[in-house]
């Protein structure tokens, strides 16, 4: 039997904590690793005790047919990388690592080419976290050096092209 090699074996816990997310469109699962110690975890859903999008059994953004990317303050949910950011002190995060994972939350399949919005994104800069790493099928990903997005900052909204680094299993 093959040992799973540690970026997906990351990739995996941040696939399973997305089970727990709430979107009724899609579901991200983060975790900060440092050390090889995983530092926090956060999932897409609703601020605490306020109701989620699967309780009420819609979504608003849904609802008025807003694209993906369109309009996030029209959600009730905290996204998977900002519920990860504030389970864990700055210290902590300086130099660390993002793994992300995200499902359709209808179909329950991987979203190849998903990314962190532009509000993420600067929570990412600010919390001085190194790089993201994102899953793009069960073997694959990508990964992201955050100081690209601070050397270009129309980067905060542009689809991520070229340059990335593919690994392949």
């Amino acid at each position: 039997m093959d040992r799973r090699d540690k970026i997906n074996y990351y990739l995996d816990i941040a696939e399973t904590v997305s089970e727990r997310g709430t979107c009724l469109r899609r579901n991200y699962g983060a975790i900060l690793v440092k050390n090889d110690e995983i530092i926090s975890t956060g999932y897409t859903g609703a601020p605490r005790s306020r109701k989620n999008c699967i309780d009420l059994g819609h979504c608003l953004r849904e609802k008025m047919n807003i694209p993906s990317g369109e309009r996030y303050e029209l959600c009730r949910s905290v996204h998977a990388e900002a519920n990860c950011i504030i389970s864990a002190s700055r210290r902590d995060m300086l130099g660390s690592t993002l793994y992300l994972a995200c499902r359709d939350a209808k179909t329950g399949q991987m979203l190849p080419g998903s990314n962190s919005c532009s509000m993420c994104k600067r929570l990412i800069i600010n919390a001085g976290i190194k790089e993201v790493i994102v899953r793009d099928t069960q073997d694959t990903y990508r990964i992201i050096p955050v100081s690209r997005w601070i050397a270009n900052d129309d980067s905060l909204f542009e689809e991520e092209a070229g340059g990335m680094i593919e690994s392949e299993k």
